[in-house]
């Protein structure tokens, strides 16, 4: 694998101490470091830091803590106008991201995907094909485990497959993965990044820093989406879609590989035609950096998908019951709604915005949808967006309510989906938990 830039020298601080600034303050104990930590409400559970010897700060901004270190770890949930981020970067002390903290303490190779929707989903598949093929793999990053909490507890020739947001990119100065995978790009965390240039120049950081010996995976028209030129770096390009000039290309319903039919879209397990894009995705980053075409067969044959993404969570008397929880943007709820017949689908809507507009839902939400059932903080802006709209609203607060009624309402061969298109935060820790909560009042 390509060498790593070194270390800064320390002392360190650690903005941010959820699952990322734990895992990055642990991998610098590990190494003998001097580390603070920073968190504006300190998290509970927080005793295995203090047993490594972090010490830990809250309440303040974290400004004059700048004065006893020489580098900053800044956690993806932390906005760059932080104070204390903010302080950093004026007085030159370095500010990494966790991601590329991780990155420069681990030489395995890496696989990474991003895009607006499909990441997880695509990652996880990755991860699966490699378990197929026989082949070490660790799945990390903005899903699962940190990346820096892998440090000491992986081999060199485990492949670490990594999905990554806006967040973590905007936050890389030397990152450059060895397989970079572009799923997307559609408008989203605008409440963070200001603009749809600035989130879409976050997303491109993935490719930046590839070198000539990297592979760069991205949809065949990301150039009408995103404008030209749309990839940056060195990489080799990879392309998947329907046309002439994608490596991996979907025609006559199969997907095939360099002109060499692969496999049949109806041997697909995954839902929806968001998820063969995704099963294209994961197979051409496979299949280009020489994974034999019998795993990556029996990969894309074999995955029933992760939680909270289309996920079935209970068939009664007819009616499917759909958790799509991570579902926290328009364009993936527009997504899932194309999943399902027409005129089928309650839909559970609402949560935190994000500043989102939300009119993009008004048609399919006209032609798939037999009722809306809205709850959360931005209900009433979802409402007004929709208002006109010929299917039922019903305001109904929360989720228990929202599955209360539609449970009054539902017929054999609707579907209930919980695909919000809003972050959780207004009524849940995130959207594991949301979506925990939406099985077990099906499951009740």
């Amino acid at each position: 694998m390509k060498p790593r830039p070194e270390l800064p020298e320390g002392p360190w601080l650690v903005v941010g101490l959820a699952r990322s600034g734990v895992a990055a303050a642990l991998a610098l104990r590990a190494r003998g470091e001097q580390v603070l930590g920073l968190d504006a409400d300190m998290p509970q559970g927080l005793e295995e830091l203090t047993e490594a010897g972090v010490q830990l700060y809250s309440n303040q901004d974290g400004v004059a803590l700048l004065e006893r270190v020489r580098v900053v770890v800044k956690s993806p949930g932390v906005p760059a106008q932080a104070p204390v981020i903010a302080a950093a970067r004026a007085a030159g002390k370095e500010v990494l991201g966790e991601l590329e903290l991780g990155w420069r303490l681990l030489s395995n190779e890496f696989v990474t995907v991003t895009g607006t929707n499909g990441k997880t989903t695509t990652v996880e598949l990755i991860g699966h094909i490699h378990r197929e093929a026989g082949l070490p793999v660790a799945v990390a990053g903005n899903v699962g485990a940190a990346v820096s909490g892998l440090v000491g507890k992986v081999d060199r020739e485990t492949t670490i497959v990594c999905e990554v947001s806006s967040f973590q990119l905007e936050d890389t100065l030397a990152f450059a993965p060895e397989a970079a995978v572009l799923l997307n790009v559609t408008p989203d965390h605008l409440d963070r990044h200001g603009t749809f240039d600035a989130y879409r120049a976050a997303k491109l950081e993935i490719f930046a820093r590839q070198g000539n010996e990297d592979i760069a995976v991205a949809p065949l028209d990301l150039g009408s989406e995103i404008g030209i030129p749309p990839i940056p770096g060195c990489a080799r390009r990879v392309c998947f879609g329907e046309g002439a000039g994608a490596a991996l290309s979907l025609g006559a319903g199969e997907l095939w590989w360099q002109e060499r039919p692969l496999l049949r879209v109806d041997e697909l397990r995954l839902p929806g035609r968001h998820n063969v894009e995704n099963s294209m995705a994961a197979a051409a980053v496979c299949l280009a950096r020489g994974i034999e075409e019998d795993a990556v067969r029996a990969g894309l044959r074999s995955f029933a998908g992760v939680k909270h993404r289309l996920e079935e969570v209970a068939l009664r008397d007819g009616v499917r019951w759909v958790n799509d929880s991570k579902a926290t943007n328009v364009a993936s709820t527009l997504v899932a709604l194309d999943a399902f017949g027409a005129g089928t689908v309650h839909l559970i809507l609402g949560g935190q915005g994000k500043g989102q507009d939300f009119s993009a839902l008004r048609g399919p939400v006209e032609e798939r949808c037999a009722a809306v059932y809205l709850i959360g903080e931005d209900a009433p802006r979802i409402a007004t967006a929709l208002g006109g709209v010929s299917v039922t609203l019903r305001e109904s607060g929360d989720l228990e309510r929202a599955v209360d009624l539609a449970r009054e309402t539902v017929r054999p061969g609707d579907v209930v989906l919980l695909s919000p298109a809003c972050a959780s935060f207004d009524q849940f820790v995130d959207f594991e938990a949301r979506g925990a909560r939406f099985r077990e009042l099906v499951e009740g």
